[in-house]
């Protein structure tokens, strides 16, 4: 039976009729069958049958990208003796942790008797026929330059360092060396963020072929809570498109923040802060838009960074408040500085009740969204400003503010990137953006 029919046997049969099957095997094929990755695998998780060089899988989180590139890289180490590849992460640590030692790693597929032997202090490993792999960072471009390979696998390339395109000068000195055997092949994973390598690849159109998938396309052996705190986070969302659905997404023309420049000022964690503000854009009724709550903090490096979003929407202004005072007890707030054109008086009667001591700053917009928001977008492209995390409706919003002070984002106010504008504005600019303020 060929494979892709055993597939397709498999997920309509009965289990009477895969019962009868298993019966009827013999003993070596019985050992083999449990790690026969094309009998198992999804049919957006197999190579392509086209003739390309670079397969570029761009999928959204949980798809299984990390067993998909594992299992490639078996395939052509158990077939090829002769079979040298290179294994580049966005850091040797990634390297090692995810794509060799991972629970989807080289060390954890396969059957065991053929597993490889991994050398750490050599990057390396061995299979027992004499396939060898060898680890890199994407950190260190120069790393891969002048070892040859016939085979490569790239892990979350739209996560490479793109400062000083360390990114492209990484797949450059690769694609320079990958030219041992006949076929040399690449096959790069990632979660699609609209970084100049990824475009680049993409609109690369001769001998690539992509691949796209959603997180739901492995929903079966995802569990049910993910599943719904990532609808819950992200859906509706544009970065959920982007996270979940594998979407690159398009920045819209001549806005204040793109992706882009978003994507390249991202961290997982931020270094201590010496200093947090809280910016609040306070919603005009209980019913209509949301009250913007972001936290910003900025530390020794004097680069602010983006640290979380706690907006709520249709809040009552006692529930709101709360909010606000829930952050900056979180978060150890040194000030608050909340938007008093929607009732000054209001604002700050509301957020008193709540806490009596809270470091409130009222802050009176002169101006426009979009032109308060212009020296801030200006320090993002400074790379004065990161994001600590992912922020998906701030975001959203964020890339669709325009100059002239239209607005193209979700919702009918960017009361999120507003929040955002009013903590950075506080932290990195003082009072020059607005010298209309007065204290509390």
């Amino acid at each position: 039976m060929a494979e892709r029919a055993m597939l397709d046997w498999l997920s309509e049969a009965s289990p009477e009729r895969i019962a009868a099957f298993v019966e009827g095997l013999d003993e070596k094929e019985i050992t083999e069958w449990p790690f026969d990755w094309r009998t198992w695998a999804r049919e957006n998780q197999l190579a392509p049958d086209d003739d390309w060089r670079v397969w570029l899988v761009m999928a959204g989180r949980g798809f299984g990208k990390t067993r998909l590139g594992a299992e490639w890289v078996r395939g052509v180490a158990e077939t090829d003796p002769e079979a040298r590849i290179a294994l580049i992460g966005s850091s040797l640590h990634e390297a090692r942790s995810v794509m060799v030692e991972g629970e989807s790693g080289l060390l954890s597929i396969g059957a065991p008797w053929r597993r490889p032997t991994y050398e750490s202090s050599v990057r390396r490993l061995t299979w027992p026929n004499g396939a060898q792999a060898f680890l890199y960072s994407a950190g260190e471009p120069e790393a891969l330059r002048g070892p040859q390979h016939s085979h490569a696998w790239c892990d979350e390339i739209a996560k490479w360092d793109n400062m000083s395109n360390r990114a492209l000068s990484t797949w450059d000195n690769l694609l320079m060396g990958l030219r041992l055997g006949s076929d040399p092949r690449l096959v790069a994973t990632t979660t699609p963020r609209p970084v100049p390598l990824v475009a680049r690849i993409v609109g690369q159109r001769e001998d690539v072929v992509v691949t796209r998938g959603t997180t739901f396309d492995n929903a079966a052996n995802l569990p049910e809570r993910f599943i719904e705190a990532m609808r819950k986070t992200f859906g509706g969302t544009m970065l959920g498109r982007q996270e979940l659905l594998g979407e690159m997404i398009e920045d819209l023309a001549g806005a204040l923040w793109s992706r882009r420049l978003i994507e390249g000022g991202r961290e997982d964690v931020a270094p201590p802060c010496t200093r947090i503000v809280i910016g609040v854009d306070p919603p005009a009724s209980a019913h209509g838009d949301a009250c913007g709550i972001v936290v910003c903090g900025i530390g020794d490096d004097r680069i602010a960074r983006v640290l979380a979003d706690c907006s709520v929407e249709q809040a009552s202004p006692e529930r709101w408040a709360r909010a606000v005072v829930n952050a900056a007890q979180a978060w150890s707030a040194d000030r608050v500085v909340a938007e008093a054109n929607q009732g000054g008086e209001m604002v700050s009667a509301v957020l008193r009740a709540a806490q009596a001591n809270l470091p409130l700053r009222l802050v009176h917009a002169s101006r426009g969204k979009a032109a308060r928001a212009e020296p801030v977008a200006a320090l993002y492209e400074a790379g004065r400003v990161r994001h600590a995390g992912m922020f998906a409706r701030l975001e959203d919003e964020l890339c669709g503010m325009m100059p002239g002070g239209e607005y193209q984002g979700p919702g009918r106010s960017p009361d999120r990137a507003d929040a955002c504008v009013w903590a950075l504005t506080e932290l990195m600019l003082g009072q020059q953006a607005e010298p209309r303020i007065w204290f509390d």
